[in-house]
């Protein structure tokens, strides 16, 4: 006769049905943020490497759209905020071992330095000849100085959610900022593709698309159970389609060399997946947060292994 436990088989229900981590209170706002952020910092990019190149088409389009997309993000940023002076309170501070002061800090002078280099592209409009010989030179400085900002644009954000104690953000913190600087190198690329599509636009958008597919396979299966939110649901339908376009996005940059139509939909496959990257993230994370397993098991496990190896 077989033994059988007088346990119930244990059910990962919190104390009076709420979640052990509290959810995060951040709306999609949030989500439209990283990815404009994340566009902001591949259109700089890509300004500079048209800059570089002597590409006046391809600078120009990566300035006007790296203006066009930071004011979209700090707009969904501010909206999260819920009130626009809470924006600059953040700059009275400098914490370098905060996320979101560091942040806060690199979006401002980013802004500055974008801003400075979009004023540039206007410079034969402006009535004054002293302006018309100065603002060009500074706004290449400026385009370079946005450029070196960049990866830090595209990536504090990244950081930022894995030092929460959401279970399947923090989990993936050694990954997750590869995947948003890939996913941010895809979109300017993708804005490349559809404006001026040459070189530098689909070697980007090989790279970009490459770092984002590698990190995000790592984020979605390399984390055991708590990988497990990355792949079910809305978010696991959400990423299942952004590599879908990422992956069709670069190789429509590589097979469409000679065709306007293909880069452009390349280009506009590419816009489509960065998005729906960081949508799916984002709501990976409030569902391992909503789950009570994902919290207790891994804790569970963790302890385990330490009671093993202790003497």
């Amino acid at each position: 006769m077989k033994d059988r436990s007088m346990v119930p088989k244990a059910e990962f229900e919190s104390y009076y049905g709420r979640p052990i981590v509290r959810p995060p209170v951040w709306t999609h706002d949030i989500a439209s943020y990283l990815f404009t952020g994340g566009l902001a910092a591949g259109s700089a990019l890509l300004a500079a490497g048209g800059q570089a190149t002597g590409d006046v088409t391809l600078r120009r389009v990566g300035r006007m759209t790296t203006l066009g997309a930071l004011g979209a993000s700090t707009y969904f940023l501010i909206i999260d905020l819920g009130r626009p002076e809470r924006f600059h309170h953040m700059l009275r501070v400098a914490k370098p071992t905060s996320p979101m002061s560091v942040g806060t800090w690199v979006l401002a002078t980013f802004g500055g330095v974008a801003a400075v280099a979009g004023a540039a592209e206007f410079a034969p409009l402006l009535p004054s000849r002293l302006l018309k010989r100065v603002l060009p030179p500074v706004g290449d400085v400026a385009g370079f100085g946005a450029a070196a900002l960049a990866p830090a644009l595209a990536t504090y954000t990244a950081v930022l959610f894995a030092d929460t104690a959401v279970p399947s953000w923090n989990a993936v913190y050694p990954e997750l900022p590869f995947m948003f600087a890939g996913s941010a190198l895809a979109s300017g690329a993708g804005v490349g593709l559809i404006a001026a599509p040459g070189k530098p636009a689909r070697r980007m958008a090989v790279l970009g698309a490459g770092i984002e597919l590698v990190a995000g396979h790592r984020v979605e299966h390399g984390h055991g159970l708590l990988s497990e939110p990355y792949q079910q649901g809305r978010p696991g339908t959400l990423l299942k389609a952004a590599r879908l376009l990422t992956a069709a996005g670069a190789v429509g940059a590589v097979l469409g060399r000679r065709s306007r139509v293909v880069s452009a939909l390349s280009g506009l496959s590419l816009l489509a997946g960065s998005a729906l990257t960081r949508f799916g993230v984002f709501e990976a994370g409030v569902a391992s947060a909503k789950d009570p397993k994902y919290t207790v098991v891994p804790q569970r496990e963790r302890l385990e292994r330490r009671s093993a190896s202790s003497p």
